[in-house]
């Protein structure tokens, strides 16, 4: 089979909400991160075929393909067409898995996908909220097929995170600490340095905005994010804005451009789950990949799973038996963020320079997504 390389990849920092990024137009936070790879790389922009980005809330700044208004607003060529792609959190991720089977089936050489979003010029469900402005209701209600099928159960984030910490018996008190390791390492991560190579600095903003020191007593007062549950704001990932994007190529570009490669990707592959607990999905994505690689969670080196939510991480751990030391090694989405639809892109680049920073072999990625799916790829360093 054909191979897919990374020949780049770079992001911006994640600022917090109403942070650091807030008013950065949504078209020139994509274009950021494009012309960033785009120059790292050194390659003609003009070669490139495609550029694949992922988005939510697709209103607003955000709207009329935001992929290929960010490559224009970046000053890039004309020629190259875009394409913005809605997988819920795994947007980013599956326009890196689109651009990978482009280059894998010949369709294209050079493709730079990765995701862009705007949380706080563009809040979480902007565009339900839109349309029940319209008088259209929410996408469930409605619908014959889906009532028969799921009845009345609540479809929400919020509620499949407290029914996984129901299901394997997540207590609070575990749940806060696997937050703070999250604030400790990512905290650790920046003082190191360890993200200063794949961040390009952007109005003004160095690093990420997210980690702080945990404050415990705090913690533990806050309030469930449900009425009588166990989830708490510090449990989930913070609002973001951010982008991401890396460049993939072909063989044949790699030897007509002189590039490089940092990496292949070795696996692409996604799966589904229970639509209603929601979030489990990266447990049989994840048994499904090493099944179809031949390869063993002893045998990843690196794992990036969204923190979603706490309780995501903690059930896959449980499922999978995976080191929780090679897991989000320098700290996730409930220290650094989950802007939305970048977020897939953003894990990715993170998880490349630390394959190198450690000189490892391989690295997994996997993220819950709404609907009950989950996204894996799994790369190997060159």
């Amino acid at each position: 089979m054909a191979e897919a390389y990374i020949i780049d990849a770079v992001r911006s920092p994640v600022g917090r909400r109403n942070g650091g990024l807030a008013k950065v137009h949504s078209a020139d936070l994509g274009a950021h991160a494009m012309k960033s790879v785009v120059e790292r790389s050194g390659v003609d922009p003009a070669a490139v075929d495609e550029v694949i980005f992922g988005c939510l809330d697709q209103i607003g700044p955000q709207a009329m393909d935001v992929a290929r208004t960010s490559w224009l607003a970046a000053g890039l060529p004309e020629s190259t067409p875009g394409t913005t792609i809605d997988r819920q959190c795994g947007s980013a991720q599956q326009a890196i898995s689109f651009a990978a089977q482009a280059v894998m089936s010949g369709t294209s050489d050079l493709v730079v996908a990765g995701g862009v979003q705007n949380m706080s010029a563009i809040p979480m469900m902007s565009a339900t909220a839109a349309a029940a402005g319209l008088g259209f209701p929410d996408p469930f209600s409605g619908s014959t097929g889906w009532t028969q099928r799921y009845g009345d159960q609540p479809v929400s984030q919020f509620h499949g995170a407290e029914m996984i910490a129901e299901k394997w018996g997540l207590t609070r008190e575990v749940m806060e600490e696997f937050a703070i390791t999250s604030h400790e390492r990512a905290l650790a991560a920046q003082a190191a340095g360890y993200f200063d190579r794949e961040i390009e600095p952007l109005a003004g903003l160095l690093a990420d905005e997210g980690p702080r020191v945990p404050d415990r007593a705090k913690i533990a007062s806050l309030k469930p994010l449900t009425p009588g549950g166990r989830i708490t704001a510090a449990m989930a990932s913070q609002i973001s804005d951010g982008s991401a994007a890396l460049l993939l190529a072909s063989e044949r570009a790699v030897a007509e451009h002189g590039l490089t490669p940092r990496a292949r990707i070795h696996h692409i592959s996604a799966r589904g789950d229970d639509p209603i607990i929601m979030l489990t999905a990266p447990i049989p994505a994840t048994a499904h990949a090493l099944a179809r690689t031949g390869l063993t969670i002893d045998d990843i080196d690196i794992v990036e799973i969204n923190e979603a939510f706490a309780p995501v991480v903690l059930a896959w751990l449980a499922e999978t038996g995976a080191d929780p030391a090679k897991v989000n090694v320098n700290g996730g989405a409930i220290a650094l963020g989950h802007p939305l639809g970048a977020t897939g892109a953003k894990l990715m680049t993170t998880m490349l320079h630390e394959l190198e920073r450690r000189g490892a072999r391989y690295g997994l990625q996997t993220m819950c997504e709404a609907g009950g799916q989950a996204n894996v790829t799994i790369i190997e360093r060159l």
